[in-house]
């Protein structure tokens, strides 16, 4: 009960918002049958423009969770928002996962699938147009995701790298 305490209090201090993308099970055939093991996917972020990913492995579920949620946290990038949507179009690529990001007028909402939506609901993103190419994988999209958020820049850092006025 101590835990679960503990883990409410990190949560109302950081305000951090946690998914599980994909809870995957690999079995390994032994002489007394099959032995189980788990592997998790978690994306977390606290709203407000930061957002990481974790991948955790264990026996059981709850762990792998934990590990995956632990490593997410350590793994938390800063994107740039604009309101509540990204500043430009951008592409984001892993292995064979391609993901388009692209900005939206407000009210649209996160356009998205779920491994996408994920991430973007968990930077803080609320108006977002997205399309996926290549493989479906949950996992290499996520990482395809926060790839794409990463090459995100500010108006102003734009004009202060190019020394020019932008309308």
């Amino acid at each position: 009960m101590g835990k679960k305490r503990k883990r409410d209090d990190e949560r109302q201090k950081g305000e951090l918002n946690e998914h599980v993308v994909k809870i995957k099970r690999c079995a390994a055939v032994v002489k007394g049958g099959r032995r189980f093991s788990f592997a998790a996917m978690v994306v977390t972020g606290d709203g407000h423009g930061k957002v990481g990913w974790g991948y955790g492995k264990a026996n059981e579920v709850p762990p792998s969770v934990e590990k995956a949620r632990k490593e997410s946290m350590r793994n938390m990038s800063v994107v740039p928002i604009e309101g509540a949507t990204i500043p430009h179009q951008v592409m984001g690529e892993f292995g064979a996962a391609r993901v388009v990001l692209v900005p939206a007028s407000p009210g649209t909402g996160v356009i998205a699938g779920a491994a996408v939506r994920a991430v973007c609901e968990a930077a803080g993103i609320h108006d977002i147009l997205t399309k996926s190419f290549g493989s479906n994988n949950p996992i290499p999209l996520v990482k395809a995701t926060i790839n794409g958020l990463k090459q995100l820049r500010p108006r102003m850092e734009v004009e202060r790298l190019r020394g020019v006025t932008l309308t």
